[in-house]
């Protein structure tokens, strides 16, 4: 797909006083996109959303499906998009009101297992962190907030493709692979799905060093109104401090982290 060229931009939206980066078009496209998606009487259509922006609708799925993935927009029932977590956190900032929920929750699963703690949304073949509390132990993880990671090999991730249809996982597999990321990881399709079921059995997932050599976690997924992934939390430790009996016994807290999430996100 070619990319706006002069004419289209120039017809879009109005003289931006000789600045002509590509950058600037594209910053301004977002911001524009952003306030249509908050403007009230949301959800909005993309065609709605691109005509309040004055941004042409092939630009405006671009990026909202680039927002979507950071967390700032949420897509909705009836191909509507919404505001995102992101983007309601970023307003309670702004305007200097109490820390968002999703904080809270999050902050209150920190302090009850005392690891740090992560948030993601799954985007297509991938889940994307949209928030990361660190903690107090003498260690820090190189996961950072904006980061992709595989659904495969990931605690979050493997939570969410155990609330997938069959096909749907098996879809997954065949267009994005099963890289291997450590010598742990599962590449075979079938190992997989029997570890998902696993998960769905016990209501979490475990990461045991197979995303990252060293790297324990456990994850659970966050599910929307129909019953979807929407993403997932998880508790992130080091695997020569922390056993695998050790981490799951922060199961119970994970699941209750992950169901006060279901209406904030």
């Amino acid at each position: 797909m070619q990319d706006d060229g002069p004419t289209e931009e120039s017809a879009a939206s109005p003289a931006r006083g000789g600045r002509t980066s590509a950058a600037g078009t594209a910053l301004e496209k977002s911001m524009r996109i952003l306030e249509a998606v908050a403007a009230p009487g949301g959800p909005h259509r993309l065609t709605d959303v691109a005509a309040a922006a004055a941004v042409p609708k092939s630009s405006a799925f671009r990026i909202l499906a680039s927002l979507t993935e950071q967390g700032f927009v949420r897509p909705e029932s009836g191909a509507r998009h919404g505001v995102g977590p992101r983007l309601r956190g970023l307003s309670a900032l702004v305007s200097g009101g109490e820390p968002p929920s999703i904080g809270r929750v999050l902050g209150e699963l920190r302090e009850s297992v005392g690891q740090t703690v992560h948030l993601a949304l799954h985007s297509g073949e991938a889940l994307t962190y949209i928030r990361k509390l660190e903690s107090d132990q003498p260690f820090q993880t190189a996961s950072r907030v904006g980061m992709r990671m595989p659904l495969h090999s990931t605690a979050i991730g493997k939570s969410i493709l155990a609330h997938l249809p069959e096909e749907e996982v098996r879809a997954l597999i065949a267009s994005a692979g099963l890289s291997r990321r450590t010598p742990r990881t599962l590449t075979d399709p079938q190992a997989l799905l029997a570890e998902l079921q696993a998960v769905r059995a016990r209501g979490f997932a475990v990461d045991d060093e197979e995303n990252e050599p060293t790297i324990r976690c456990i994850g659970a997924a966050v599910l929307g109104p129909d019953g979807r992934p929407i993403g997932g939390v998880s508790v992130t430790t080091v695997a020569f401090l922390v056993s695998r009996e050790e981490i799951e016994a922060y199961a119970p807290a994970l699941r209750t982290a992950a169901e006060a999430l279901v209406p904030l996100l």
